[in-house]
């Protein structure tokens, strides 16, 4: 894919926030018991809260498509990272704010910072060092037109 927009990244990041949810859970290899399982009555099961169901395991695609995005990361600064990632987490505002201590303001044009510098590398464009940050959210927003 050659012409990435800005909410093609934002998809593409909240798709992959939720596989990583969506992964087994990781187990210790070499534990295992010898007693056998319990097997338990509906009256057992009576007045007890049911387990949570799951949701079915990624595909083998969502998994890679997961591990490309996880690289992108690697175009941004650790604390603008952390920043859209918390975001494609779909964490509030009002939290990321405080974790990051800044304005609401702030944390925003950070974010769209951060999605136009991932938007921009992914099309093979330069990120300009010495300009705003408004100037390359402007530079990312007008590939989508």
């Amino acid at each position: 894919m050659t012409d990435w927009t800005p909410e093609q990244v934002e998809e593409r990041l909240v798709e992959a926030v939720d596989v990583l949810e969506r992964l087994p859970e990781e187990r210790v290899r070499g534990f295992y018991s010898f007693w056998p399982d319990m097997i338990s009555d509906f009256s057992d099961k009576v007045g007890q809260t049911p387990e949570p169901m799951r949701r079915p395991p990624p595909s083998p695609g969502a998994i890679s498509r997961m591990d490309e995005v996880l690289t992108w990361m690697n175009y941004l600064e650790t604390e603008d990272a952390r920043l859209v990632w918390a975001r494609a987490e779909r964490t509030p505002w009002k939290q990321i704010c405080w974790r990051f201590g800044v304005a609401r303001a702030t944390a925003c044009r950070r974010w769209q910072y951060g999605i136009a510098v991932i938007t921009l590398r992914l099309n093979g464009r330069r990120v300009a060092t010495k300009r705003s940050t408004r100037y390359v959210i402007q530079r990312a927003r007008s590939l989508s037109r």
